[in-house]
């Protein structure tokens, strides 16, 4: 068993307000691995930063995405850092993987970069999220089978592109 689609991209790409909109135009279930960290934990995604490190999140990150790759069988969304764990990219290998591209502007707005996102929290988040979007992008890319832009789409349109890139992927398959 496998997802049908597994939603990546960086914080403020609309995974989590997407993913649930495109599961319900497909007819499947939506999973968010951010919730399955919280659920295992028992803790926010914050309390586990501050108390394990991002070292420590990452570990947890992996093996929960790893489960999850394995017995969901939906549209499954992943934490924007998911991708940089070498075991889940290869694992994403089997997937189709779409990749919410988000530019800068609209990713921040949309994020409001605040403390609430561990990663942003510091001196500047403006630029912590500038160089977090720039360094993941070919990472992103690496696991993407379908690229869709999101800045200046409504989730409905987001979901649309996907839909409609899934049917051109059906198309050209023999």
């Amino acid at each position: 068993m496998k997802p049908c689609l597994v939603i990546a991209g960086p914080p403020g790409s609309g995974k989590s307000t997407v993913g649930p909109l495109l599961a319900e135009s497909l007819g499947v279930a939506f999973r968010d691995t951010d919730d399955d960290i919280v659920a295992r934990a028992g803790r926010s995604i914050t309390e586990i930063f501050a108390e394990d490190g991002e070292p420590g999140f990452r570990a947890l990150e992996e093996e929960v995405v790893a489960v999850a790759l394995a017995e969901h069988d939906g549209v499954l969304s992943v934490g924007g850092g998911a991708v940089l764990a070498t075991g889940t990219r290869e694992r994403l290998r089997a997937h189709d993987v779409v990749f919410l591209n988000v530019g800068f502007a609209a990713g921040a707005q949309r994020v409001g970069l605040s403390t609430a996102r561990p990663l942003l929290a510091g001196v500047n988040p403006r630029a912590t999220y500038r160089s977090l979007l720039e360094a993941r992008l070919p990472v992103y890319r690496e696991v993407a089978t379908i690229e869709v832009a999101t800045d200046g789409r409504t989730p409905a349109e987001v979901v649309a592109a996907i839909v409609h890139e899934l049917d051109k992927k059906l198309e050209a398959t023999p």
